[in-house]
């Protein structure tokens, strides 16, 4: 059974990723489709298929979430941002050091 919720949160997930590019849409169906029928004759006991179903659980989180398409219009593009997009809070780039130091040194020169 958890193949099969997988198997279904994968091509959500691409449906989500992927809309309104039917190419991308179709290539990622199929790539999902040929993933799933190269294990599918494994017998359940296999240690191989853990790994596999998670695997695909992260592919899936990744493609709702870090995956944004651009669409051009004229000189710029726009992004197609969803429900699902994460958005980060740049905590990070805000508390950034101003000048990078090197071995405790503002610059390489310094030394």
């Amino acid at each position: 059974m958890a193949a099969v919720q997988s198997y279904r949160n994968l091509l959500r997930a691409a449906r989500i990723a992927f809309e309104g590019d039917i190419r991308m849409l179709t290539g990622a169906r199929d790539a999902i489709r040929r993933g799933f029928r190269d294990k599918a004759t494994l017998p359940a006991s296999d240690p191989s298929i853990e790994p596999a179903l998670k695997h695909a659980e992260e592919v899936a989180s990744f493609l709702k979430a870090n995956v944004v398409q651009g669409i051009k219009e004229g000189d710029t593009y726009k992004l197609r941002i969803h429900e699902h997009t994460e958005r980060g809070d740049n905590e990070s780039i805000k508390f950034a050091s101003k000048s990078p130091r090197v071995g405790g040194f503002k610059c390489c020169s310094e030394r």
